[in-house]
């Protein structure tokens, strides 16, 4: 029998780049019986909404998927259902992320009127991206973004929702159109992190950024698809803004074994596929901001941690100033590129001037 290691809440306060190795302890360990619920369905009509999914078109996601890659993740990803929308949760704690992303509105519907169709749930600012600079009245791609004051507002909406293939719909009227059912897409909270082999210490050193993550990608279906392609995943995380605790569009993979990790950094880009999500997203190695020099142990830098991570897989280290200048003068390394933290987040290359 197949199990698979379950969710459980973790510190969402701090951002995911900042953790350090106590951190990645903190995961307590639970496990759900996958062979107990049907597979997770994300395709098909709705036979509720007939045409819905037409007229709606890509505008129900934020990030439009692109096929980039054919050759990598063609199979049909197999993943444990998760728990509907209206299941219970723990008395008291919260449950979902207060922002709320609402996709396939009207296209003549604008900011007072989605303000007017959401406020009976309680109050709300309706948001959507680049809204300040572009000074729009109406969301420019048929989709927006509903920030709750309350969580329990969240949790109204759902419940008048009508639900149809794991997806939850509201109909919303605009000056044209009458009663158009548009996507209602909350964050449950604990989608964002998944152990899938509790086992296994989590170990940061072997643990993969994951840039350009769809939004509706749940942490256990990103464990599912590079567990298939690499084997060895313990965790997978999804980073959310320490506020609203919604996906940030990036995410984190922990694997067991340092063959798993070197295969994902050195295929550079992966290909999530799974129900309506097909995009090409970039791996990276996950750079640490607490780890001492691997060559000096700070020795040669004052006890200072490591600037530097070197991401080619002859190095795979962490080095100060000076331990990166003598080791990467050596034939065959002048050309590495060190890593650094980029803000909270992503790690990114910066350019190393010789001393």
């Amino acid at each position: 029998m197949f199990r698979a290691y379950g969710t459980s809440p973790i510190d969402t306060t701090t951002p995911p780049a900042t953790w350090g190795l106590s951190n990645f302890n903190t995961i307590s360990k639970g496990f759900i019986n996958t062979n107990a619920f049907p597979s997770l369905q994300l395709h098909g009509k709705s036979p509720y909404f007939p045409g819905l999914d037409d007229q709606a078109g890509p505008v129900l996601l934020e990030e439009p998927s692109h096929l980039v890659d054919s050759t990598l993740g063609t199979q049909p990803l197999s993943s444990p259902s998760r728990s509907s929308p209206h299941s219970q949760g723990s008395e008291g704690g919260e449950r979902f992320s207060r922002k709320v992303f609402v996709g396939g509105l009207p296209p003549d519907i604008d900011e007072d009127e989605i303000t007017v169709s959401f406020r009976r749930f309680g109050p709300l600012v309706v948001d959507w991206p680049h809204k300040a600079e572009s000074k729009s009245y109406f969301p420019p791609k048929g989709y927006a973004f509903l920030l709750f004051q309350d969580e329990n507002s969240v949790q109204s909406l759902i419940d008048a929702c009508i639900t149809d293939e794991d997806k939850l719909y509201l109909c919303v009227s605009s000056p044209t159109i009458k009663d158009k059912p548009v996507q209602i897409r909350p964050w449950r909270l604990s989608d964002a992190d998944f152990v899938l082999d509790a086992s296994m210490p989590l170990d940061p050193r072997k643990t993969v950024f994951v840039g350009g993550v769809p939004r509706p990608l749940k942490a256990v279906e990103l464990a599912m698809i590079m567990d298939r392609l690499y084997g060895g995943v313990c965790y997978a995380g999804i980073d959310t803004d320490p506020e609203l605790k919604y996906p940030k569009g990036a995410g984190r993979v922990a694997f067991s074994n340092q063959q798993s990790y070197i295969a994902a950094i050195s295929a550079r880009f992966v290909q999530l596929q799974h129900g309506d999500i097909d995009k090409r997203v970039e791996v990276k190695p996950y750079v640490l901001d607490d780890q001492m020099c691997d060559e000096c142990q700070g020795q040669r830098c004052g006890g200072k941690f490591a600037p530097f991570f070197c991401a080619n897989v002859t190095c795979l280290q962490y080095y100060c100033e000076h331990c990166w200048a003598t080791i990467h003068s050596r034939p065959g390394r002048e050309f590495h590129k060190p890593l650094v933290k980029e803000g909270a987040d992503r790690p990114r290359a910066v350019p190393f001037r010789w001393c």
